[in-house]
């Protein structure tokens, strides 16, 4: 577990972030905080929403009403996502 500073509380809340060895699949919320902390890709909780409706976010499950992301599908979304490396910007070829 994480502690950050709350306002809201006027304190220190504890913030339980998913990860590689915890859930095999992960709400919305918990599959964005999961790719910003484990691959660096900022995705909205509305982002993954809008794409789960319109296609080309990462895969998921439905259990009744509720969207889970498999984490071992996540994973292979993101690093698909990121690309491959490169040394320069003349490399991208979007310079």
């Amino acid at each position: 577990m994480t502690e950050m500073q709350s306002p809201l509380l006027g304190g220190t809340a504890e913030l339980c972030l998913p990860s590689k060895t915890g859930k095999p699949r992960l709400r919305r919320w918990e599959a964005s905080r999961y790719l910003l902390n484990e691959h660096g890709i900022e995705m909205a909780i509305a982002t993954l929403a809008k794409l789960a409706c319109l296609g080309g976010g990462p895969p998921f499950q439905k259990a009744g009403r509720v969207p889970l992301y498999p984490v071992d599908l996540l994973d292979k979304w993101a690093l698909a996502r990121l690309g491959r490396v490169i040394r320069s910007t003349s490399e991208d070829g979007h310079a």
